[in-house]
């Protein structure tokens, strides 16, 4: 599929990742080189080494009311901080735009994991009495969509997406129809996840921390979506353009190459690449784009199922004026996407 979009700007974006709340550290830590990746305790991968990327410097109290704050889970948490910083990002006042003209489409992996386990223990062991109701609104993949427009105001399209490796990539195209077909004005979008030890456990035992959950890591970037001509209307800076988006659901055996051309051919060399997901274990897919140093968050702030959201912000921030970019993500069995971007207005 390859969807060319004209009429699609970028007007803010943040992210919360290991490295610090805000998109800035993260940048910082891309540029020196270093990562924000601790040892792995060995009471959750029974000694087998690893490491993880925790977003240990993350507070939701210091953002959101205590009392608030309890009754969310930390994938809420990072959604409705990150959502909160893009929309100051973007310079959007909820107070002067009708609220059923804003949306949010995320992608979201393990969301509603910690709850969804708290929830089942109170129930193994003491019954239906042991069952805490506080609890099942955020045992859901769609909790933090949902908490976030919750607590921004947001009456648009909600919508979320679990695409294994391409949850926030395929969220990313959805926003983009709605904007596209004139059911949204703005959209937020990207990604969130969370990092347990339960979930740590569960990949020692199925042998997946040396595979797909190598160095695993937490948080959220969000993107807000506009109109072009709705953000001329509010005399918003645009931070970056949407060029087109294309994804193939499968890359069949033997026939790698074709489905790489699907994607790749006609592309001028970008400036700048991300990558997201296991794009890296593609050689035909890489040597497409070699030569270019790649943005690969997951090197310095660990990966997650929807970490799309935070290396797409990242190129969009490390993006200069009259640059292209290129966001290149994959899962091991599909999807793949490459979505083009260009840089935004001088500051």
């Amino acid at each position: 599929m390859n969807v060319p979009l004209t009429n699609i700007v970028i007007s803010g974006f943040s992210a919360v990742t290991p490295a610090g709340i805000g998109i800035e550290p993260l940048l910082e830590l891309i540029s020196s080189g270093r990562d924000a990746l601790t040892p792995i305790p060995a009471e959750y991968n029974g000694g087998s080494g690893g490491s993880w990327g925790k977003a240990l410097g993350f507070k939701a109290t210091d953002f959101i009311p205590p009392l608030k704050a309890r009754k969310l889970d930390r994938c809420s948490q990072f959604a409705v901080v990150a959502a909160g910083l893009a929309l100051k990002s973007a310079g959007v006042d909820k107070n002067t735009l009708p609220a059923e003209r804003i949306g949010i489409a995320l992608g979201c992996g393990f969301g509603g994991v910690a709850n969804s386990a708290d929830f089942l223990s109170g129930y193994f062991t003491g019954g239906v009495e042991g069952i805490s109701p506080m609890l099942f609104p955020n045992t859901v993949s769609n909790a933090p969509a949902s908490n976030a427009s919750i607590e921004h105001g947001l009456k648009g399209p909600n919508v979320t997406q679990v695409q294994r490796f391409c949850s926030a990539e395929s969220a990313f195209m959805m926003a983009c129809r709605f904007i596209s077909e004139g059911r949204a004005d703005i959209m937020l979008t990207g990604g969130v996840d969370e990092l347990l030890p339960l979930m740590i456990s569960g990949f020692a035992a199925t042998g997946q921390l040396r595979r797909y959950a190598k160095t695993f890591g937490e948080g959220c970037g969000i993107l807000v979506l506009e109109s072009a001509e709705h953000a001329a209307g509010r005399g918003a800076r645009v931070m970056g353009r949407i060029g087109s988006i294309r994804t193939v659901g499968l890359l069949l055996p033997g026939q790698e190459r074709e489905g790489v051309d699907m994607l790749m051919n006609g592309f001028a060399p970008p400036a700048q690449v991300s990558l997201s997901g296991t794009t890296t274990s593609l050689p035909a897919l890489m040597e497409r784009v070699s030569g270019i140093p790649p943005i690969d968050t997951g090197r310095v702030a660990g990966s997650s199922l929807a970490m799309g959201g935070t290396s797409m912000a990242a190129l969009l921030a490390l993006l200069q004026p009259g640059q292209t970019g290129l966001h290149l993500a994959a899962s091991p069995e599909g999807p793949y996407f490459a979505i083009r971007f260009n840089g935004g207005d001088p500051v």
